[in-house]
């Protein structure tokens, strides 16, 4: 009778799960960003544990990281401060190998190739509090109760999630700000910065993640230079390169912080590993 009742309660919250998802649809999308990702504490829970098995030598509880993260989703969705994920930082924290920081804007993907998942670079995609939310999306309904995220996350905006578009403090933009602050503060050595100079808003955002919540906080006492890395498309176009438009703000920015910099235009190394998928566009060429 018990086994019963509990396979029909299951089924009840089933239904209302399905129920209330159809609703959402048919609603349409609330805000500009993709929803909730699916299986999201599933997907946070293995990262953590792959994480940790693989690249951590420090004990982590991977169930109170997650319980430190989900406090945001109690939050409404664009009243998420980047302070709300302090106790998630402190928990997922750990050190950044020296000389092996890397900055960039407007080239993920070409990034976390490159680093090889943190074996010859750590950027913050590849760090344990970075790797976790690493193109994942997450808040709740609007005037969602809290009964309702207690139960099969019932309470969670699987249909959109809001972006800076739609309001500053969205829980996604403000982890990737208190996520960003430490892993600057946490950097030491010689700092890399990949930027694309193939952009066409230009390779150095004035207002973006590094210029905003990177830069600022680097410790001038742990750093000993700056290295910039302007890369280009293979195929083009070359809009901007070292000591051009943003990047000479960026240049300029930094002589001006006092720090030791230096500016590369394709740097070799990266641009072998695009040629991969080029080899045989003129610009890959090698020379016997």
């Amino acid at each position: 009778m018990a086994v019963a009742w509990e396979c029909a309660a299951a089924g009840l919250r089933l239904l209302a799960l399905l129920s209330l998802l159809s609703l959402e649809l048919a609603a349409g999308a609330r805000w500009s960003g993709e929803g909730t990702s699916p299986q999201l504490r599933s997907i946070f829970l293995g990262r953590c544990a792959e994480y940790i098995t693989l690249l951590s030598p420090q004990d982590r509880n991977c169930t109170a990281i997650w319980e430190a993260f989900k406090v945001v989703l109690d939050k409404d969705p664009c009243s998420v401060l980047p302070s709300d994920y302090d106790l998630f930082i402190n928990l997922s924290r750990h050190s950044i190998p020296r000389d092996k920081s890397l900055f960039w804007e407007n080239n993920h993907l070409l990034v976390t190739s490159y680093s090889e998942n943190a074996r010859r670079f750590m950027p913050l995609c590849d760090v344990l509090y970075g790797r976790l939310g690493d193109f994942l999306s997450w808040c709740r309904q609007e005037n969602a109760s809290e009964m309702c995220l207690s139960t099969l996350f019932i309470g969670l905006d699987y249909q959109s999630c809001p972006t800076s578009e739609d309001c500053e403090n969205n829980a996604v933009d403000s982890y990737w700000k208190r996520a960003s602050m430490q892993y600057s503060r946490d950097s030491s050595g010689v700092i890399y910065v990949m930027l694309n100079g193939s952009e066409s808003k230009g390779a150095y955002p004035i207002k973006g993640f590094f210029a905003d919540f990177e830069i600022p906080y680097l410790q001038k006492d742990k750093v000993t230079q700056i290295e910039i890395w302007v890369m280009h498309d293979i195929e083009g176009p070359n809009v901007e390169s070292c000591g051009e438009g943003s990047v000479k703000i960026l240049e300029e920015r930094l002589k001006a912080m006092g720090f030791q910099y230096r500016c590369v235009n394709d740097h070799h190394p990266v641009k072998l590993l695009m040629c991969v998928d080029h080899s045989a566009h003129p610009d890959c060429a090698m020379s016997s």
